[in-house]
């Protein structure tokens, strides 16, 4: 029991040094898989959307305003490819698109001990769509940039002073207005309209650096 009192007081001792405070800066680079949650409603031949998931490179930037309440700034961005389902058309090919969804989010952080960190909150997200390119029958497809809300929740954990391990969360509630012209062989030519849900889980992995 004697050894087991001193092994605990050791650990809390090393773990005060890592604990999270007021004007601290954290930087983490992840993994992050994409996973849409996507519908749709379009016009005149009806359907739905799938679009595809993605593994990409992601970047954050937390400051803490307090000891536990910080600002997080997330990177990154995604390609997806995107098809009308169950259309009177059958399964439509629309192409590829780019995503850049910057997102802020505001924190909780609340220590399980001092090297193991969870947080949880929410935000706003912003995303852009660029790099649209079209599959073999559509002349022109756009999608309308959208404000979303973000909710996200991970935990670090403390390596040493400087580096920490992290696991994190998100999911953004993105939908996206859309404008698809066929090339004149299919369907004359015709333009439809659809609303699209996105609704991406964002499941990530990585490491980070306190400064």
């Amino acid at each position: 029991m004697k050894r087991i009192i001193i092994a605990v007081a050791l650990i809390t001792i090393s773990a005060a040094a890592f604990s999270q405070q007021k004007g601290e800066w954290r930087a983490r680079v992840r993994a992050t898989w994409v996973i849409p949650d996507a519908s749709a409603s379009i016009t005149t031949i009806g359907g739905s959307a799938e679009i595809s998931k993605t593994v990409i490179p992601e970047l954050d930037f937390t400051y803490f305003m307090l000891d536990r309440f910080s600002a997080n700034l997330i990177l990154g961005t995604t390609k997806h490819k995107v098809t009308a389902t169950h259309t009177a058309l059958g399964n439509v090919d629309l192409g590829k698109v780019w995503l850049l969804p910057p997102t802020l989010t505001f924190l909780y952080h609340q220590p399980v001990t001092k090297c193991i960190l969870p947080y949880a909150g929410a935000g706003v997200n912003y995303t852009i769509f660029y790099g649209e390119k079209g599959g073999p029958a559509i002349a022109k497809i756009t999608y309308k940039d959208k404000f979303s809300f973000a909710a996200q929740a991970g935990v670090d954990i403390d390596i040493n002073k400087k580096f920490f391990l992290n696991l994190d969360a998100k999911r953004l509630w993105l939908k996206t207005e859309n404008t698809v012209t066929a090339i004149p062989t299919v369907a004359g030519g015709a333009t439809v309209y659809s609303d699209t849900k996105i609704d991406p889980w964002l499941i990530s992995v990585g490491v980070g650096l306190k400064f």
